[in-house]
């Protein structure tokens, strides 16, 4: 019953609503950014070199770093797989064009949690739940989305990547499907416990530097497979574009179209509008907002055209044809040994362990973040500790449940997220226009752009730039 009903939500959502809000706020700015995400490309990889004045700050390449992380995980892998099995390669195009338009949308949240981010002890703080309650004087509405981050972070998202990572091992014969999940469940969740107590800092420590090592070859393992495959390419892209515009196939099915999943996926990949990556950039010491908006532009890049993209045409070249019972790790995993042999299902197991890990430590930092605001303070010791046995028993429950249940669950929070945000930063985007105008005539006057709240006019006080 319970998935019925979150079934049900997820179509109107998926059917109407996100598409609306998502394709029509992002065309919208990308009209009023004049196409910002092609036009200051340079800017973007200018942005990320930037260094903090105070060492101990966060750089634009350090906020960059965390966002990429939460973004790149097991949908990229897994997501991607569902969309080519349920969706067909249609879906891949429409992965694209989600991340195209929601590259612009991402640069507006971006520049917003800049402009209101909030001095701290520790650095600079801030996301939604402060823009919010900061424009539209409503601590209530902030307070709602940021119980709705905690929900779909600590909840949705931990609770997806803990099956995700166990489903990697359903190819092996060891795997028992009543009893392996919470195997692997109890391990995930003690390791995630472990660091979560402070004790994991060298774990912590060797994973930040595992994963982009692994997502490095994992673009190279995706390469060699395609070049392996190189005839295969055209016949690829033109099955792409053509389901990707089978209006017969869109419109008599829609909720389970090519439309719906490639934007489900690429929306669940790389978060653009739902207003999660702001938390992260609002940390950014930046000299202009509109720096730390730039950088946010190229992660949404990396995730979706880059690392989604590698998953997608690794997994068509392999020349198996996707198919609902295959959806999930099975897809990868045969499409990998059928050009790899044994190694390419041993890889991408490493890869969402990896993956997997890194998101579920990664997601709670929002999640501590929203916390901080609901209290007005820093947790004290033990309610923190109560806390993180509840997230770790929440990664264990994770690994055993259904998948459609979890995806389900995910995709209805990141939804009523991106209800709230959307229609928040299609408001006050005319602050980011502005400091995005700024920015630009400081750069063509060939000054190093600095910013001050009073050079955009916003009609209330801000915390950090005075």
């Amino acid at each position: 019953m319970i998935e019925n009903i979150i079934s049900t939500v997820n179509d109107a959502l998926y059917s109407y609503i996100l598409i609306i809000l998502l394709l029509l706020g992002g065309i919208y700015f990308l009209i009023r950014t004049r196409l910002v995400q092609f036009r200051l490309l340079g800017e973007q990889f200018r942005a990320i070199m930037e260094k903090p004045a105070d060492s101990k700050s966060v750089s634009s390449f350090q906020a960059l770093i965390v966002s990429t992380a939460s973004r790149v995980g097991t949908g990229n892998i897994i997501g991607v797989s569902t969309a080519l099995c349920l969706g067909g390669f249609g879906s891949v195009f429409w992965m694209w064009i989600i991340a195209i338009i929601g590259s612009a949308s991402a640069f507006i949240e971006s520049t917003l949690a800049q402009i209101h981010k909030k001095k701290g002890e520790n650095g600079c703080y801030g996301g939604p739940a402060y823009y919010i309650e900061s424009a539209l004087k409503s601590r209530l509405l902030a307070a709602i989305f940021a119980v709705l981050i905690i929900i779909t972070y600590a909840f949705g998202f931990n609770m997806l990547a803990s099956y995700n990572l166990q489903s990697t091992f359903s190819s092996y014969s060891f795997y028992n499907e009543n009893i392996t999940p919470w195997i692997i469940g109890i391990i995930v969740a003690s390791l995630v416990a472990f660091c979560l107590m402070g004790g994991g800092k060298r774990i912590i420590k060797a994973t930040s530097f595992l994963v982009p090592l692994m997502g490095i070859a994992y673009i190279l393992i995706a390469l060699f497979i395609v070049v392996m495959n190189a005839k295969a390419i055209p016949s690829i892209f033109q099955r792409i574009f053509t389901e990707a515009f089978d209006l017969q196939a869109i419109f008599g099915g829609f909720s389970g179209s090519c439309v719906m999943y490639g934007i489900k996926r690429g929306l669940f990949s790389n978060e653009a509008g739902v207003g999660s990556a702001p938390n992260a950039s609002a940390s950014a010491e930046v000299s202009h907002p509109v720096k730390q908006g730039l950088v946010q532009i190229l992660s949404v890049f990396i995730d979706t055209l880059l690392v989604c993209s590698a998953t997608a045409f690794m997994c068509m070249s392999s020349g198996v044809e996707p198919t609902a019972e295959l959806s999930g790790a099975p897809y990868v995993q045969q499409a990998l040994s059928t050009t790899l042999g044994s190694f390419g299902p041993v890889f991408i197991t490493v890869a969402m362990i990896l993956f997997a890990f890194t998101t579920l430590l990664g997601n709670l930092y929002y999640v501590d973040n929203c916390l901080v605001y609901l209290l007005k303070r820093q947790p004290g010791k033990k309610f923190m500790t109560v806390y993180h046995i509840i997230a770790s028993l929440i990664v264990f429950v994770g690994a055993g449940l259904s998948a459609d249940l979890l995806w389900g669950i995910a995709d209805v929070t990141m939804g009523a997220m991106t209800i709230i945000n959307m229609p928040v930063i299609l408001y006050l985007s005319k602050y980011a226009i502005r400091a995005l105008k700024d920015y630009e005539k400081q750069r063509k006057e060939g000054k190093e752009p600095v910013f001050r709240a009073k050079d955009i006019n916003l009609p209330y006080e801000v915390d950090y730039w005075k």
